[in-house]
């Protein structure tokens, strides 16, 4: 699913955000990444989307080695991910469905199977109630829910989570967590990234890697 051996990420100005990773994420799994900010966990979920590359190490997610003279291959890499940024990036002027669906025009997908699909998303994510609702009229944690289902409605392999529960509540944070976890399957791994290690629920990991200062300093089994 994912391996990195020896991997490193030095951004332009010289700064060095990953030193010597290695990882190894298999399908089926929730990971946690924790760590403190500007350790590299966001960094190191950059790479796994595509949006950097290694300067050096070897990368591999879902089977796909990533360098940037695979790009056309790392396209249809990109579709096989669910990323839930920080920022929502919700369209404004545009209902729940629409923000989903609207993630889901670069597939492959009939229109009517994208329908369909964008409204089992927003019911798995308690949303039922909210289909026609413009994104400027829901909560914070709404809004969450709507960017989890724009990425589950893709069907993806891995789901890519950073900081998922920003901004939210204890009880609103613990539930997306839930969520997350409910999401994860035989064949879909769930990653998140996040500096709340309070709110991780035992029971729903499978690894808790740390990352501090670019390195992974520790990893655990669940």
């Amino acid at each position: 699913m994912i391996e990195a051996q020896g991997v490193c990420l030095k951004y332009g100005d010289g700064t060095v955000a990953l030193n010597d990773v290695d990882l190894q994420i298999d399908y089926g799994e929730m990971v946690y990444i924790t760590g403190p900010s500007g350790s590299g966990k966001t960094s190191l979920l950059k790479l796994l989307m595509a949006v950097e590359y290694p300067t050096s190490g070897s990368l591999r997610v879902l089977g796909q080695c990533m360098k940037p003279n695979h790009e056309i291959d790392i396209q249809r890499l990109r579709r096989r991910i669910g990323p839930v940024f920080q920022e929502f990036k919700l369209i404004k002027g545009r209902s729940a469905m629409e923000n989903v669906m609207l993630g889901m025009r670069f597939l492959d997908i009939h229109p009517n199977k994208i329908k369909e699909d964008a409204y089992h998303a927003l019911v798995k994510v308690g949303l039922a109630h909210k289909l026609s609702a413009s994104v400027e009229n829901l909560s914070w944690g709404e809004s969450q829910r709507v960017a989890i289902a724009r990425a589950i409605a893709r069907k993806p392999a891995l789901i890519l989570a950073d900081e998922p529960t920003g901004n939210l509540d204890t009880d609103n944070a613990l539930n997306i967590l839930e969520l997350l976890a409910s999401l994860k399957d035989e064949q879909t791994s769930v990653v998140i990234t996040t500096h709340a290690t309070h709110l991780i629920d035992d029971r729903n990991l499978d690894k808790l890697i740390q990352v501090d200062g670019g390195r992974v300093c520790c990893e655990r089994l669940g």
